[in-house]
């Protein structure tokens, strides 16, 4: 507010008169219409016989004296019709108190001194910063031929003393009576600054500077006129206060909302609560710390009840129409349980309207009076009109949280299986409302799932580390027989101590590599030739001609991107790229079929070669009956899906640029295990003294032996399965049976003891052959 707003008076000398109304019946006392003009000259001579209402009145207790002139005079702006239904008031020029007014006006806006209230939406400064810019305006419009701008209505917030609450008019200032009187010298304005004051009309500084106020005086009086404007304005506010983020996290913002929908319905006792419903779960649940402000639902505390509501939820959904209870007494069809709990919370009567959000129901909305047949039908139309803005509402809050909670997972964990994710979004959900609770020490909760079976397969390549090392063992040789090509031509054209002392360090090292290679071969020899042979041969391609050509040969077998020659292990990395890839896609592709068939955890790992984890049981799914016929069709899955990985790997053999054999393994374990989130690993772990044994077993046994044979377990061609009970191999023995019958399995079992591995013994194992 500028200094100017800041005045708390208004600045025009103001008065109170009469003549601009008597002017207007006298201007009709010879009207064509004969009933007007007889009306206007009985006025007229009522006004005759009465000097007190003539000239200036001073303040309006002039006109006590002659109330009966006074009224005759009114008729032209109060028409008798309307004086019980308007609210309309007449006051001297731009000042606050009535002289004349409607019933409803007085007990809308008027204190005892007949002085306007203080509205409670406008501070006085304020209010006479308005008056003054609407009183300058018709200045500058009479005095100055302004086209008159539209002011509009300007809102008057004030309290309803029956109803204990408030109401919005809107406020419309009529100046027709008032009539502007020069003070001496009329200040002059060119038409620049006429539009300079139209464009700056709320710097009344500047107004001050060029319309001096000392010069004009306002006679006459104006007329107010007041409109509700209640139902619109609340709506508006509505729009504004539920568009905005978290308006239904603080129970506060909700009193303020409860209070202007009490305005809306004009009824102070009105109670309104809103129930979050998440289409997912078919439930009503808590979206944030305090959004399910429900006075029904949460009161649903026994299985009975929750019943009757789900009919009535359920009713709402198939009639798409709000549910209105005026008297919850009598109400038809209403579940005589959930009768007495809405009449045991007071709720007498009541509207219960479903949120919808396009095709989906985000929430409800309820509004309870404690009086019977205070809500009705005729209520319906007012709902259904905020009912989106509360359903956008809870929608805009569902989607803000889901971001939270994401924001928890992916700071507290990694990627979450589909199957484990409400666990941990309930997890977070619970952290958050801690922490909105005011508790900034809260941490998440441990995630652990019981009772879950665990299948564990690995798909292994057959010697890859043999073969890795065989393939830098060649390129190696390879690679210094190139370089020793080129300093021994060196030698041929330059006399240099240091093309002996290479020479001898790249024939030292091709004698060593042939009779194997060890750690630390690799790196070294490959920095020794980057930092002290290559450098050499930039020198002696720019100033020995003749070398050019096998210098160029030499870079020629080297990768240009990684520096070395890489013909044997890029063979080898495309090989093992292919076969994980081959296993990874089809392993993927049948476990969203294995997914159908019952929810689980699934974790695939890539190494050399590909293993996989799958966890099943109650504990992981939600809503959903686990039965120990969903573990045997995924153990027969497992079992097929290994059987075809045999065979697939074993075909692509011939196709890859070196040759690689893979060997397939499962580990049997028939009980129940819990597995616990670890949050510093970001990964599940077994959970339990007892359950770390099988930990141990799946990490050891791609490495197991066959008893007194010394012949690895794992082979091509075939399929082994480590148990540690003869029970536990009775199931697996009946799938392998039905797997020869289909001739996917040749005919034969071999029941193999294994050798003791590191801190575990008593192994045992099938392995069958794969029909290939």
């Amino acid at each position: 507010m500028s200094a100017a707003e800041g005045q708390a008076r208004f600045p025009f000398a103001s008065r109170l008169s009469l003549e601009p109304l008597i002017a207007y019946w006298q201007a009709r006392a010879q009207a064509a219409n004969p009933g007007i003009a007889r009306l206007a000259q009985g006025v007229l001579a009522q006004v005759a016989d009465t000097a007190g209402c003539r000239g200036n009145l001073g303040g309006v207790q002039a006109l006590d004296e002659c109330p009966d002139v006074v009224d005759t005079l009114m008729t032209a702006v109060f028409p008798p019709a309307t004086t019980a239904t308007t609210i309309s008031g007449a006051i001297a020029p731009f000042q606050r108190q009535s002289f004349y007014h409607t019933a409803r006006f007085a007990e809308v806006l008027l204190g005892k001194d007949r002085t306007i209230k203080q509205p409670l939406n406008v501070d006085l400064a304020t209010l006479e910063a308005q008056l003054t810019r609407m009183a300058y305006l018709l200045i500058l419009v009479r005095e100055y031929g302004a086209e008159a701008p539209e002011t509009g209505s300007f809102i008057f917030t004030v309290p309803d003393y029956q109803i204990g609450l408030y109401r919005h008019y809107g406020l419309s200032l009529d100046s027709t009576f008032v009539q502007v009187r020069l003070v001496g010298q009329k200040p002059v304005l060119t038409p620049e600054q006429v539009q300079l004051l139209l464009h700056n009309r709320h710097r009344l500084d500047l107004w001050h500077e060029l319309l001096p106020p000392e010069h004009f005086a306002l006679e006459g009086f104006n007329l107010l006129q007041l409109v509700d404007v209640t139902t619109q304005e609340i709506l508006s506010e509505l729009k504004y206060d539920l568009l905005e983020r978290d308006v239904l996290q603080a129970s506060d913002r909700l009193e303020q909302i409860q209070e202007k929908l009490r305005v809306l319905f004009s009824r102070p006792a009105l109670q309104v609560g809103i129930a979050a419903y998440d289409e997912r779960k078919k439930a009503f649940v808590d979206f944030g710390r305090k959004i399910n402000h429900s006075f029904l639902i949460k009161q649903l505390q026994s299985q009975q009840l929750e019943g009757e509501f789900r009919l009535l939820y359920e009713r709402l959904l198939i009639e798409r129409r709000p549910l209105v209870l005026e008297n919850v007494a009598t109400a038809p069809n209403l579940p005589e349980g959930l009768r007495q709990q809405i009449l045991g919370m007071g709720i007498h009567s009541a509207i219960l309207a479903l949120l919808p959000y396009g095709p989906d129901t985000v929430g409800l909305l309820e509004l309870g009076s404690p009086n019977p047949d205070t809500l009705d039908e005729f209520d319906l139309e007012l709902v259904n009109q905020f009912v989106p803005l509360f359903a956008v509402a809870v929608k805009r809050n569902a989607e803000d949280l889901e971001t939270r909670i994401q924001a928890v997972i992916k700071e507290k964990f990694t990627a979450i299986h589909p199957t484990m994710e409400w666990r941990f979004n309930d997890a977070a959900r619970r952290l958050l409302a801690r922490q909105d609770d005011g508790d900034r020490t809260a941490e998440m909760e441990p995630i652990v799932f019981e009772d879950v079976y665990p299948l564990h397969g690995s798909c292994d390549i057959r010697g890859s580390s043999m073969a890795r090392n065989e393939a830098v063992q060649g390129d190696l040789i390879e690679h210094l027989t190139l370089a020793n090509r080129v300093l021994k031509k060196a030698s041929d054209f330059q006399q240099l101590p240091i093309l002996d002392e290479l020479k001898f360090y790249v024939t030292k090292n091709l004698r060593r590599l042939r009779q194997g290679i060890i750690s630390g071969d690799e790196v070294s020899i490959y920095d020794s030739l980057r930092t002290e042979v290559e450098p050499l041969f930039e020198y002696l391609a720019q100033n020995t001609p003749e070398l050019r050509a096998t210098i160029a040969a030499y870079w020629q077998q080297i990768d240009p991107r990684l520096g070395i020659l890489y013909h044997r292990r890029r063979e080898f990395e495309e090989s093992v790229t292919r076969l994980n890839d081959t296993i990874s896609a089809y392993l993927d592709e049948e476990e969203v079929k294995a997914q159908q068939m019952f929810p689980h955890y699934f974790q695939r790992m890539k190494t050399d070669g590909v293993e996989h984890n799958i966890y099943v049981g109650g504990s992981l799914v939600q809503d959903k009956p686990f039965d120990l016929v969903f573990l045997k069709n995924l153990r027969l899955w497992q079992l097929l899906v290994m059987v075809e990985i045999t065979r697939r790997t074993n075909a692509l053999k011939a196709e890859l640029p070196m040759p690689l054999d893979t060997t397939q393994l499962i580990l049997i374990h028939s009980q129940p295990l819990s597995i616990r989130f670890r949050q510093d690993e970001r990964q599940f772990d077994v959970d339990g003294a007892y359950n770390i044994r099988y930990e141990i077993i799946k990490k050891r046994i791609d490495k197991a032996v066959v008893l007194a044979t010394g012949e690895r377990l794992t082979q091509p061609g075939k399929l082994a399965l480590v148990y540690t009970q003869p029970r536990d191999a009775a199931e697996y023995i009946e799938y392998i049976d039905y797997l020869q019958d289909r001739k996917l399995l040749e005919p034969g079992m071999e029941e193999l003891e294994l050798d003791e591995l590191q801190g575990v013994k008593g192994l045992l194992a099938l392995r069958v052959t794969v029909k290939l």
